[in-house]
């Protein structure tokens, strides 16, 4: 960004009678007041503007050559020796190590081997955990490009200043990337690798709170499109002997591969408490995968795939009694996964509904929860999917809650809304004993979201809207299209106005995401 360069020019008049001696110098006069009032509006724009301040190489020479030509080589060397492309579509992420080229380096090329060289993205987000300063949150670098001995990275700047202005978990601290190599070392194989240009949003957490991860998954989730691809920069264990990381790193990488962040965790923790020799941590960037774990958990879209391991100890250089585990992990969408390829059965829709009800029934008049055997149910309802559970009676709304986040399996969402339903919903008193009996239950299954740029890829009765502006949000399911009859623009009115408290044209800057339903409910 250009600082504003003002330029005036200013002229000597030359006057021969008293009138154009008094017009020449009024002139001059009003030309100096504009001259005064551009450098004072050029001095605020200036200032309010963050300085070009590009970022220069902190571990050239030391994790990887400095020197361009032998950088290549190496490069075309790591890329040689490793695991070819597998030919995975539609790659979101890999996950992939960020130690020294001569021990990680063959196993960071086999991740980047996986992504397709010729496909253009909006944007490549890099993470990674802070090794030298903790705080909360997380930092996006904005202040200008990465430098690499290749080099200039393009960093999106504007989407950076953007999630800091709009998520307070971030912010743009210089020290948590002035001498960071976990992003840095990843820049030069995505520079040999990539055919297209790319430019990166480069995000540096600091945290060590899941609930903080959490919130950053979720500023995050939108961009994790086809669009985006996300590189995850961690290594493995640290400093146990050989035999004990090869150990420690296959249960590390089967959590991960699980797609579950409480199992994720739950293998940190166990690992830790088996008090393995000289192991300091099972995963130094556990902070950054346990973020995308966030992000892609209980979306059975995901498919998760281990390419390769070593650690140190497998290089030349390497001493087998300390070292240093390294996996490298591709992360692909499904092509399959949309709208029509979650099913339920009339048998699953029927369980569900007499699930709902019997846990309304139970939780008003006994306020207790009823059990549910895993066993017996089918597999469909152990599906992590979203849902909302809506009571009518007589005709009218009684109450509706639902949640988008896949997170727990459908029949424990269906049983958690149903009681919200009956309980939490604002605009109506909670359900009396007895209503029960003449209650309606209708059930929302939901896919995941699909943030969208254009109200044209919003298609009334087919898709549910949902838009969030700062911390209001608000939205309707597909079939509210169908009840009342709106039209596009009257439905987005409605939805900011009435459900997200944003006003009639809220819509018009908020985020807008779609989403599909597979609607069934009681015939009574």
């Amino acid at each position: 960004m250009n600082f504003p360069e003002i330029f005036s020019t200013f002229r000597h008049y030359g006057a021969r009678t008293n009138n154009e001696c008094i017009d020449g110098i009024e002139k001059n006069i009003m030309r100096k007041i504009v001259f005064i009032f551009l450098i004072v509006i050029g001095s605020a724009e200036c200032r309010a503007q963050i300085p070009i301040l590009d970022r220069q190489p902190a571990v050239a020479g030391t994790f990887y050559p400095a020197d361009k030509n032998e950088l290549i080589s190496t490069l075309a060397d790591l890329f040689h020796h490793a695991v070819p492309s597998k030919n995975i579509t539609d790659v979101v992420a890999v996950i992939a190590p960020h130690a020294g080229y001569i021990f990680s380096g063959s196993v960071a090329a086999s991740s980047f081997n996986q992504i397709d060289p010729g496909k253009e993205y909006d944007n490549i987000f890099v993470i990674g955990s802070s090794h030298y300063v903790s705080f909360d949150g997380a930092s996006i670098y904005r202040k200008g490009n990465f430098i690499t001995p290749l080099g200039t990275v393009k960093v999106n700047t504007k989407l950076a200043g953007e999630l800091i202005a709009k998520y307070p978990v971030f912010n743009d601290r210089e020290d948590a990337h002035a001498k960071e190599h976990c992003i840095e070392v990843e820049l030069p194989f995505l520079q040999y690798r990539m055919k297209k240009d790319f430019r990166i949003v480069p995000i540096v957490i600091g945290t060590q709170s899941p609930d903080v991860c959490r919130q950053i998954a979720d500023a995050l989730r939108p961009y994790c499109t086809p669009k985006n691809l996300f590189i995850i920069s961690t290594d493995f264990s640290h400093y146990p002997s050989y035999d004990d990381a090869v150990k420690v790193d296959a249960k590390t990488a089967e959590a991960v591969c699980t797609n579950s962040a409480d199992k994720f965790i739950s293998v940190l923790r166990n690992n830790a408490a088996d008090n393995i020799p000289n192991l300091a941590t099972s995963m130094c960037g556990w902070t950054s995968e346990l973020t995308f774990l966030y992000i892609t958990q209980g979306n059975p879209a995901f498919t998760f795939e281990d390419i390769q391991y070593k650690n140190s100890g497998d290089s030349p250089s390497g001493d087998k009694k300390r070292v240093v585990g390294y996996h490298a992990i591709v992360i692909s969408r499904k092509n399959d996964q949309s709208a029509d390829s979650f099913h339920l059965t009339e048998a699953d829709k029927k369980s569900l509904l007499m699930l709902a009800r019997r846990t309304v029934g139970s939780f008003v008049t006994k306020h207790e929860i009823p059990e549910v055997d895993e066993d017996s149910i089918s597999q469909n309802l152990l599906v992590k999917c979203g849902a909302f559970v809506t009571l009518n009676k007589n005709g009218d709304l009684r109450g509706c809650i639902g949640r988008f986040d896949a997170t727990e399996p459908l029949y424990k969402v269906v049983r958690s809304m149903a009681i919200a339903a009956a309980t939490q919903d604002v605009r109506f008193p909670a359900v009396g004993t007895d209503e029960v009996s003449h209650l309606q239950i209708e059930i929302s299954v939901l896919t995941p979201m699909k943030k969208i740029s254009s109200i044209d890829e919003f298609e009334p009765g087919k898709d549910g809207i949902y838009m969030k502006k700062g911390t209001h949000a608000g939205t309707f399911l597909p079939q509210v299209a169908k009840e009342t009859g709106w039209s596009k623009e009257e439905l987005l009115g409605h939805c900011a106005q009435d459900k997200a408290g944003i006003g009639w044209d809220g819509w018009k800057d908020a985020d807008l995401y779609i989403y599909e339903a597979l609607v069934f409910g009681e015939n009574r």
